[in-house]
């Protein structure tokens, strides 16, 4: 008897134990980065260094307060839609969003390092940080023009 008892409780135990690790492996990116705060955050971030870069900052050029509001929201909400959450992206695809502005592969490579970069500086972990970028990169066909 005390044989089976002791079978059942680790049975039990195991199946905790795998539970836990199930659980953790069932989080999708978007909460693996930590929400939308967190996402919001690092996309400021990200804008900020963006917009002050000598060769990126010319896409920033000519949008009123409230567009630049508008774009930053549209990109919180695409990478919390591409991150497995809950937001809805409204904005057009990358293609026409992007069409006419000339973006260049050297201008993606820029923009991949400050994302990089600022991923870094909130401390997202590597396994993280890699699947961000794969799915930022999924983006650049539509992009990238020259």
């Amino acid at each position: 008897m005390t044989t089976i008892r002791t079978a059942c409780i680790l049975a039990a135990l195991t199946a905790g134990l795998f539970a836990a690790a199930a659980g953790a492996q069932d989080k999708t990116l978007y909460q693996r980065l930590g929400g939308y705060d967190a996402i919001a955050a690092v996309t400021d971030e990200f804008i900020g260094r963006l917009a002050t870069d000598a060769q990126e900052k010319r896409f920033f050029v000519g949008f009123s307060t409230d567009s630049k509001m508008r774009i930053r929201q549209l990109i919180v909400d695409l990478i919390c839609k591409s991150t497995g959450g809950p937001c809805v992206y409204s904005g057009r695809d990358m293609k026409t969003a992007h069409a006419g502005l000339g973006i260049t592969q050297a201008d993606w490579q820029i923009a991949v390092k400050h994302l990089t970069t600022t991923l870094d500086e909130f401390k997202v972990p590597e396994k993280e940080k890699t699947e961000v970028l794969t799915a930022i990169s999924s983006f650049q066909k539509d992009i990238v023009q020259q």
